[in-house]
């Protein structure tokens, strides 16, 4: 199956990486859609229109603004699209490519790593497109979660920020480090290590969060200090306005 990729940003060239597949890919800056055509072994190429005609499934990575526009570029009608569109609903994709299979995907950027998640909403016609391959291989980038389409907002403002939320926690803790004296490039390494060894507690070990939570805190003891003044200082409502705020965003 050939994957033609339009958009070689941050989020289109993640998810290039993490399928490790040498795509054809066209972006407005030919430098951009170059390096990364390179760097998988793919080709870039000049129009939108080629990349229709020379590839099995198109991936829009490019401005969400732009839909109308690149379905013109397009022409000839392509095989089958596959959206990584922020805030675009399979409706507005299958308006602008009708009577072609449509996929939804919101990837994370930890795609990049293959240790991404991916949610998924299929179009009206998928089931007449190449949907169990398209599957397979963005499996190849992480963990892969159906959907019904009206959970994909609040799914992107949790799954889809949460790597820069999660990369804020690493710097608070990194800075609350140095004030104590410690290098920040090992405070680095120690904040970095622990975020990713707890991750694999939880995904691999199958450790439920807050059994986690209670294997390290014990009773008045210096774990349970430390959690005492996160809740004090509004850890979880602060999360939860933070996802809030994503989602009202993404509904408006």
């Amino acid at each position: 199956m050939v994957i033609g990729l339009i958009g070689a940003g941050n989020m289109g060239s993640a998810l290039a990486r993490g399928l490790g597949e040498p795509l054809l890919v066209v972006d407005a800056e030919r430098s951009r859609a170059q390096a990364l055509a390179i760097e998988l072994g793919g080709e870039a190429l000049d129009s939108a229109a080629e990349l229709s005609e020379r590839a099995d499934v198109v991936v829009l990575a490019h401005k969400p603004a732009q839909l109308d526009e690149v379905a013109g570029e397009l022409g000839g009608r392509p095989g089958a699209v596959a959206s990584i569109l922020g805030g675009t609903s399979v409706a507005a994709v299958e308006r602008a490519y009708p009577e072609v299979p449509v996929y939804r995907f919101m990837p994370n950027l930890a795609v990049e790593a293959r240790r991404g998640v991916i949610c998924y909403a299929p179009g009206a016609r998928a089931g007449e497109g190449p949907e169990r391959e398209l599957l397979g291989l963005m499996g190849r980038a992480g963990t892969l979660v159906e959907l019904d389409e009206p959970l994909i907002e609040p799914a992107t403002a949790l799954m889809g920020c949460a790597p820069a939320f999660f990369a804020l926690v690493v710097e608070a803790l990194v800075d609350a480090g140095v004030r104590h004296g410690l290098p920040a490039e090992r405070a680095g390494v120690m904040a970095s290590q622990t975020m990713a060894g707890t991750a694999a507690l939880i995904v691999d070990g199958g450790l439920d969060p807050g059994e986690l939570r209670r294997r390290v805190t014990s009773p008045g003891g210096s774990t349970a200090r430390g959690l005492a003044e996160l809740e004090r200082g509004g850890v979880r409502a602060a999360f939860a306005d933070a996802v809030a705020a994503v989602v009202e965003a993404g509904r408006r």
